[in-house]
């Protein structure tokens, strides 16, 4: 098969809008206390202009429509990643949209926005090298907890389950949380995100339950 047309892509796009919805609502049913949803990737830039644009849009568009519900059903909603970089108009519903739900305790709420795991820690890195010439650190003591201070939230907790949709013949994890993820568990599955809805999503989640979580022990 051939690669999508731009306006097949556009379609997929406005689909997987419907499939943020849906897990959201899944997710506050089962009480999950956080979801986090890789939504725009550093990557993502590099794709046409045209389509770019659409994708701020459509992400205000989100933003800004989603946002009374998601707050009445005591959703706070969290963003990662490069934020400055997003589109004016999609920043600024993305603040107050934040800014609106943010004492909210039903559900954490992460969209991980112009974001890339690798960029992440090479942001930390900078943090660390910044700090360090205003004011020493000591890096005898410096170890994986100290690091973490210096990711993009360091309040979020390291994911139990990353769910891959799409995942035919391209079972990898595409530059998502790389230091959160060291002892996730991993579900691979072919529905692509447009198509994920909550049966998807339950059956992922009753698949994890099975799973004897180790961490390294015997």
């Amino acid at each position: 098969m051939g690669k999508k047309t731009w306006s097949t892509r556009v379609v997929g796009h406005r689909q997987g809008v419907e499939s943020v919805r849906s897990i959201v609502n899944a997710s506050k049913n089962i009480k999950l206390k956080y979801l986090t949803l890789y939504t725009f990737s550093t990557e993502n830039w590099q794709r046409p202009k045209k389509e770019v644009d659409t994708l701020m849009r459509m992400l205000e568009e989100m933003i800004v429509k989603e946002t009374a519900e998601l707050h009445k059903n005591r959703v706070r909603i969290n963003a990662i990643g490069r934020l400055d970089t997003l589109y004016s108009a999609a920043k600024k519903a993305l603040h107050e949209a934040v800014s609106l739900t943010k004492n909210n305790d039903e559900l954490v709420l992460t969209l991980c926005l112009s974001y890339g795991g690798r960029g992440e820690i090479i942001d930390a890195i900078k943090k660390i090298i910044n700090q360090d010439r205003n004011k020493h650190i000591n890096f005898n003591e410096f170890n994986e907890e100290t690091f973490v201070k210096f990711l993009y939230d360091p309040t979020l907790p390291d994911p139990d389950l990353l769910i891959r949709t799409g995942a035919e013949n391209r079972e990898r994890i595409s530059n998502f949380l790389l230091w959160q993820i060291a002892y996730s568990e991993v579900y691979f599955t072919n529905t692509l995100w447009p198509d994920f809805r909550e049966k998807q999503f339950v059956k992922a989640i009753e698949e994890f339950k099975k799973r004897e979580r180790l961490f390294g022990r015997v």
